[in-house]
């Protein structure tokens, strides 16, 4: 039979106080449950080094976590009319998505573009079509998260533009730029430069960002999609930190001191199906982040040490069959989300393995998140699973093998030359391969898809993307090419040419070009022209 000692090993490590004794007591842990862990040093107390609890002391109690729908529309007019409807109904950011020609720097009516206008996103080519995104929209009070990677700095100048045409100062700008090229060389594709002088284009945005815009992230750094291409839990967590670790080191080498910049670093992960291993991910990822800030970089500030991130439900667990099960499965993936941590959450909808979400769908992903803030309880206590057994152990062991697969990269010489030689492709590759095979040999159900089939499909409602609004589309582009001061145009792609060459950070140049209506395309050519296009 248990003692009444033997009973308080299972409450809250919130109930007792942090006295050497207690914790000697072994009234919390016991060895032989947990190898080799502190609870002083390896859990510590929400918003405290190593943050393993929260990046915050009162977590959702203080502020919930912000609550994203990323989308992106055939055209600037529809993508600003959801953004307003989502606003009305409780949205607290927005979370723009860009079409494949605007991430890949080609403007609506090049040849490459043709047939991907608006299909993957909004289309945006000049100043003009953000303006549309962005009206109505007070940039002032709203954190605005733009998806865009290879041409981020031309569209964070657009929208430093369209801030200044609202009278807004950059220095009162919130969001976040996720930046992130490394990502886009080992699993996703829309890059454009080598890497090298992508990165030098990333470190601008990280020196303008930290003398500019103090409340701005100039980097989401993302494991989501190499966890999408088939990265496990533990290589997500490696291969980010090595592109993170690849970043800050760049930006130290460029001149920049660690502690102007590091607090404004941010970081985006997937939420997968395996709940508990996912909250153990979160836990173990700003513990290794705080470790790397603070003893590798030697970062002074502990804003430098803390890890906030954005997180996003499993766009690859989406099934067409039976897509009303989605709704259970984002649901129990945007749970574990607000239990491991997070700072902003986007909830994926139950139609988008067939089409873009309806108005209805998008409506109901945004309800979760409200019921879990509003109605589960769950934010009444800051990290309510710390101290359980499994949970600690399962956060240790994330943290061990996420540190291996850093280890690896950097004896590669660090994340791009990992890249140049395909380690981390090859191996999510790999862990791709052995994941669909237990599916497709049923060691791995998938309800609706390898088990519980069901007769017939379920009608989804599909949005059409509609040719008038390609042809709109390019027809704004023609007339403000048009309308637009062609000598400013000529005067402003000129000095940008010259910062290049020069090694100038590029970014108040960008911003004079996209305010005189050079286009997207006009900008990246420039730079095209100088650094070239990876291959």
């Amino acid at each position: 039979m248990k003692s009444k000692e033997t009973d308080r090993e299972y409450q809250s490590f919130d109930n007792y106080q942090s006295d050497e004794s207690k914790l000697s007591e072994g009234l919390l842990y016991t060895q032989s449950d947990i190898k080799n862990f502190n609870p002083k040093e390896d859990l510590g107390y929400p918003g405290e080094y190593p943050f393993t609890r929260g990046v915050r002391e009162n977590m959702y109690k203080g502020r919930l976590w912000t609550m994203r729908q990323y989308s992106g529309f055939a055209s600037p007019e529809k993508s600003n009319q959801r953004y307003l409807h989502l606003l009305k109904q409780g949205q607290t950011g927005l979370s723009v998505a860009f079409d494949l020609p605007t991430q890949t720097g080609y403007d609506s009516d090049h040849d490459l573009a043709f047939g991907e206008v608006g299909r993957a996103g909004v289309p945006i080519s000049s100043l003009l079509d953000m303006e549309i995104l962005l009206e109505q929209i007070p940039l002032d009070q709203i954190s605005i998260s733009m998806t865009i990677n290879s041409t981020a700095c031309i569209l964070l100048a657009m929208y430093i533009a369209v801030a200044d045409k609202q009278g807004i100062k950059e220095n009162n700008l919130r969001g976040t730029l996720q930046n992130d090229v490394l990502k886009e060389y080992i699993s996703r594709g829309t890059y454009i430069f080598p890497p090298k002088s992508a990165m030098k284009i990333t470190t601008d945005i990280f020196e303008y960002c930290s003398k500019n815009m103090p409340l701005w992230n100039s980097i989401s750094i993302g494991g989501y999609h190499m966890r999408e291409a088939g990265a496990t839990a533990s290589q997500e967590l490696g291969f980010t930190f090595s592109n993170a670790i690849s970043y800050v080191r760049a930006a130290v080498e460029a001149g920049l001191d660690i502690d102007d910049f590091a607090p404004r670093l941010s970081f985006f992960f997937a939420c997968q199906n395996d709940f508990f291993e996912e909250i153990c991910k979160f836990r173990a990822a700003r513990r290794i982040w705080a470790k790397i800030m603070k003893n590798q970089f030697e970062a002074k500030s502990p804003k430098s040490w803390m890890m906030r991130f954005h997180c996003q439900t499993a766009g690859v667990t989406l099934t067409a069959q039976q897509p009303d099960n989605n709704i259970v499965r984002t649901t129990i993936q945007a749970l574990a989300a607000v239990l491991g941590g997070t700072q902003s959450l986007h909830v994926n909808s139950r139609d988008e393995a067939l089409a873009l979400p309806t108005e209805q769908s998008a409506e109901i992903s945004l309800r979760t998140q409200q019921i879990i803030a509003h109605e589960s309880g769950v934010i009444d206590t800051v990290d309510p699973l710390g101290g359980s057994y499994f949970i600690e152990s399962k956060t240790n062991q994330l943290e061990k093998e996420a540190l291996e697969y850093i280890d690896r990269v950097e004896n590669f010489g660090g994340a791009v030359n990992g890249i140049r030689n395909n380690f981390q492709s090859k191996e999510i590759e790999s862990s791709a391969y052995l994941h669909q095979l237990d599916i497709e040999s049923g060691r791995k159900i998938i309800v609706g898809v390898n088990k519980y089939n069901s007769l017939g499909d379920q009608e989804i409602q599909k949005d059409q993307i509609n040719i008038e609004d390609n042809i709109r589309q390019i027809d704004r582009l023609k007339k403000i090419k048009l309308d637009r001061d062609s000598n400013l145009v000529k005067k402003t792609l000129e000095d940008l040419n010259f910062a290049v060459k020069n090694n100038h950070n590029v970014m108040p140049f960008l911003i004079e070009c996209v305010k005189s209506y050079a286009t997207l395309g006009e900008i990246s050519d420039i730079l095209r022209n100088n650094f070239g296009e990876y291959v």
